[in-house]
C-alpha cells in the first residue's frame, strides 16, 4: 500500500536535487518456536499452513507457539507476560481485526490477568476462522475461473498527447 509513495518519491527526489532513496521495509512472521528459529516448509511445526485443519492449528499453537509468559501461574499473575517475544500475541498483531480488542489483550497479558493458555486460545480462534474461510473460498475455484484469470487480454490504454 505504500509502494506508490515510494515510487513518487524516487521520481521527485532528483528534480529537487536529492539522490533517489532506496527503501526496503518488511515485517516477517516469527516461526512458532520464536524469533531464534526460522519458518520452513520442511518443518511442519514451524508455522501454520493454509492447508492445516482446525485440529492441526490448535495442536500447533498449543504445543509449539513460543510463550512470553512466566514459568508458573503465580509468577505470571504477579509479573505478567512479555508480548514482545510471545508468538501468539505477535500473530494476533497481524491477524486480529479489532485493534481495541488487541490492545485489551496486550494490557491483560502484560499485567498477568490473561494467561498464556487463554492468549493461545484467542489466537487459535482467529486462525481457525481465517484459514477455514480461505479453504472454503479456495474450494469454489474451478478450472474455468483459473482460465479466466490466466487468459491474456488486450490492454486498452489511451495515451494523451
Amino acid at each position: 500500500d505504500q509502494d506508490p509513495y515510494f515510487r513518487m518519491t524516487r521520481d521527485v527526489a532528483p528534480r529537487l536535487g536529492y539522490h533517489k532513496p532506496a527503501l526496503l521495509h518488511s515485517t516477517f512472521f516469527p516461526a512458532l518456536q520464536g524469533p531464534q528459529s526460522k519458518m520452513s516448509a520442511s518443518d511442519p511445526t514451524s508455522s501454520i499452513f493454509l492447508t492445516d485443519t482446525p485440529k492441526e492449528i490448535e495442536q500447533k499453537i498449543n504445543k509449539y507457539a513460543f510463550s512470553g509468559g512466566c514459568d508458573t501461574k503465580e509468577e505470571h499473575e504477579k509479573h505478567g507476560g512479555n508480548t514482545d517475544v510471545d508468538v501468539s500475541y505477535q500473530y494476533l498483531t497481524f491477524f486480529m481485526e479489532d485493534d481495541e480488542r488487541l490492545a485489551e489483550i496486550k494490557k491483560n497479558y502484560e499485567s498477568g490477568k490473561l494467561l498464556t493458555g487463554q492468549l493461545k486460545k484467542e489466537l487459535i480462534g482467529v486462525l481457525q476462522k481465517l484459514v477455514g474461510d480461505h479453504q472454503a473460498r479456495r474450494a469454489e475455484v474451478t478450472m474455468d475461473v483459473v482460465k479466466q484469470f490466466m487468459t491474456p487480454r488486450p490492454l486498452n490504454f489511451k495515451l494523451s498527447a
